[in-house]
């Protein structure tokens, strides 16, 4: 399951040459071994370790809480609940833990994070426009590989890709899909290299109109279930009628159902995992604010 700031962090890699490089949440995160020693110990003492922030937002402790609560809080446009919000402040967190890297965030959409995920480039001369829509909830390996398929269709593909509201996702899917709301699957669709552009809210059925407009030659989706529009009608009837229509199969059986099932299933697991963590993790920040505040003879190593 890889959110946008995954993404983000990886591009920052790989403008890095040829270092190891951990994504972290801010510049003096820690991660730990089971021991309680530093993840990344040897490679620092090597020198070749180095940082990278990951864009604020969504976090995965927070996907993962909103696939057990099974609320509809992070929707675009609804209200937090109480409930939500209790959630938010405790959930996974050891009793009486304070970490500040298991709090909750909550996403907040600005047209710089837009223009740091997009490519900025309009479909040139020769290049083949080929669209697909759906939800790209919790994007992951399955949806990758689809957009890989994709973009193998034509020698110069430009992708756009059309991402359905979250009320209208929700109504498909029901429960409380979508996990990932609208602007948070925006930007993990952005972030794909098989992706060009992203319609944000993209009609459910693929119109006329919006086939001239971006003057569209082929239509895809995948092997999933085309579910009829609220009138019943085929959402792809268009396309279809136009013979640009192609069912793309994946090979990959990974879907966003079977990963929130996963969660599920594995709940109690998460949530002792998180606590045992969370506790190692205060143990280790306490340990460094003590030795910070000793005189500087006598903290430990110095002679």
């Amino acid at each position: 399951m890889v959110h946008y700031g995954h993404s983000n962090q990886l591009r920052q890699a790989r403008a890095m040459g040829d270092y190891l490089i951990v994504g972290v949440h801010t510049d003096d995160d820690i991660t730990l071994t089971v021991d309680g020693r530093d993840t990344y110990e040897e490679v620092k003492q090597a020198g070749r370790y180095r940082e990278c922030k990951r864009t604020q937002g969504v976090s995965t402790t927070d996907l993962v809480g909103r696939m057990l609560l099974v609320t509809k809080a992070h929707h675009s446009s609804q209200e937090m609940s109480s409930e939500y919000r209790e959630y938010a402040d405790s959930f996974g967190k050891c009793p009486g833990g304070r970490n500040p890297w298991t709090g909750v965030s909550q996403f907040l959409q600005t047209s710089q994070k837009i223009i740091q995920f997009a490519s900025g480039k309009e479909p040139q001369p020769g290049e083949t426009v080929i669209y697909v829509a759906g939800a790209f909830d919790l994007f992951h390996i399955g949806h990758v590989d689809f957009l890989e398929k994709v973009h193998r269709l034509a020698e110069r593909p430009y992708i756009i890709a059309g991402l359905h509201f979250d009320q209208e996702v929700n109504h498909y899917k029901g429960k409380n899909y979508p996990i990932m709301n609208l602007h948070e699957r925006t930007l993990s669709v952005l972030a794909c290299r098989y992706v060009s552009e992203v319609v944000i809210g993209a009609p459910y059925a693929v119109t006329a109109e919006l086939l001239s407009h971006f003057k569209v030659d082929l239509v895809c989706h995948g092997k999933t279930e085309i579910i009829p529009d609220r009138d019943g009608s085929d959402p792809y009837q268009e396309p279809k009628r136009r013979g640009i229509f192609r069912q793309i199969d994946s090979g990959s059986n990974l879907t966003t159902d079977l990963i929130v099932q996963r969660i599920i299933t594995n709940r109690l697991e998460y949530e002792a995992r998180n606590q045992k963590k969370e506790a190692k993790e205060l143990a280790f920040l306490e340990a460094a604010r003590r030795q910070a505040a000793q005189p500087l003879g006598e903290r430990d190593g110095d002679f």
